[in-house]
């Protein structure tokens, strides 16, 4: 992949199975035990078994090694394993690595995983309590001593400068949890099913860190997700309609940290992202406009109205009135801060029910989707597509 050219990998390999754990705040089993029924559900889902796997891919953070996650599913050989840093920003990159492998004939069938017990376990929330030494970590040091200890109040610095640059109120960010709380409401697998919002009662929800109030700020859940990547010619073969990868990147900007680059020339967007759309558009050969619905990371609200003025669907400072127009469906099975937080990988699968005609919150047509990953951080995304 270049950042100045198209790449070739797209229309190589395809989404083919999806596969969860209930979504809990509580799961009462091990994240290893999450990660194998995610993984099992999902080769069900693509009609397949553990002896067709021969590929392995998830999150540095992920506490399941892949030879872990192999043995206990009854996977034999694998001559493919790898993980990929940055939190969630390595949802997309995980399908894009799977892809890689499948196209390049490293692997045949690749299974990307993400399972955790981010609510009864280590909660991401509480911010940093310890961290050994290292060159990532003492960009940290910047910022700690001065009471910016949780992601939430590193996203408020830039969310705050979004605000004073185009003349903005906090209520804005209001149409992201609105939409995607209406969408969890009819989403029977969603935490917050039967549980929408107003504009009013996001506005009166308390404050976590100015200018984020509670509904800006996306759930911790106990959960896994597993996805199934093989060529498009062999999904041909399978069940379920696949999801084609039409293009896949990642992209990390100048001056990049992890959730505080304060020391770019502007806080008011995302240059990760802004380079991960730049591929996407380049190699789908797609523009905004061929864009059918958008999973876009979530986890919180000013970061989604970003993203989405990155990817060029509105002008700078517009996006709020770009979601209250709801001008694209978004985040259809209700997002992170509806569904349930699975570092994005649970938004890769509804994009894949979306393709498919399944989702609870179906678009009609739907056969174009983008996803995103993490914010904030090295990121990726996905432009997914049906066959033919």
């Amino acid at each position: 992949m270049s950042a100045r050219k198209a790449d070739t990998l797209g229309g190589r390999a395809a989404i083919v199975g999806i596969g969860a754990t209930e979504f809990s705040k509580d799961s009462g089993r091990s994240e290893l035990k999450l990660a194998v029924e995610a993984v099992q559900a999902a080769l069900d889902d693509a009609g397949l078994t553990p002896a067709d796997v021969d590929g392995l891919v998830t999150f540095t953070m992920d506490t399941s090694p892949e030879i872990s996650v192999a043995q206990a599913c009854g996977i034999g050989d694998l001559t493919f394993f790898s993980r990929v840093h940055y939190g969630g920003g390595a949802a997309c990159a995980t399908v894009q690595q799977a892809a890689l492998a499948v196209a390049t004939g490293v692997a045949e069938v690749v299974v990307c995983y993400r399972a955790f017990n981010e609510r009864s376990g280590r909660r991401f929330g509480s911010g940093v309590q310890h961290r050994e030494p290292s060159a990532e970590g003492a960009a940290l040091g910047w910022s700690l001593p001065f009471g910016l200890l949780t992601p939430a109040s590193w996203v408020a610095m830039a969310a705050q400068r979004y605000l004073y640059a185009y003349g903005l109120k906090p209520e804005v960010f209001g149409h992201v949890a609105v939409t995607d709380r209406r969408h969890a409401a009819t989403n029977p697998a969603a935490y917050f099913h039967g549980k929408p919002i107003t504009l009013a009662e996001h506005a009166a929800s308390r404050w976590i860190v100015e200018p984020l109030r509670l509904f800006d700020c996306c759930q911790e859940t106990d959960g896994g997700q597993a996805i199934v990547v093989t060529s498009v010619e062999r999904a041909r073969d399978l069940p379920r309609p696949p999801a084609v990868i039409t293009a896949a990147a990642q992209g990390a900007g100048r001056g990049q940290e992890q959730m505080t680059s304060f020391y770019r020339d502007d806080l008011t967007g995302l240059p990760e992202m802004g380079v991960v759309a730049r591929q996407l558009w380049r190699s789908g050969g797609l523009t905004p406009a061929d864009i059918d619905v958008a999973i876009l990371y979530d986890h919180f609200t000013p970061f989604v109205l970003m993203q989405l003025e990155e990817f060029g669907f509105c002008g700078r400072g517009e996006a709020a009135g770009f979601v209250a127009e709801d001008a694209l469906p978004l985040n259809t099975h209700g997002g992170q801060l509806g569904e349930a937080y699975l570092h994005g990988m649970n938004g890769i699968a509804e994009a894949v029910r979306q393709i498919r005609g399944t989702s609870v919150n179906q678009v009609p047509g739907a056969a174009r989707a983008l996803v995103t990953a993490g914010t904030g951080v090295p990121t990726s995304g996905l432009l997914l597509g049906a066959d033919g």
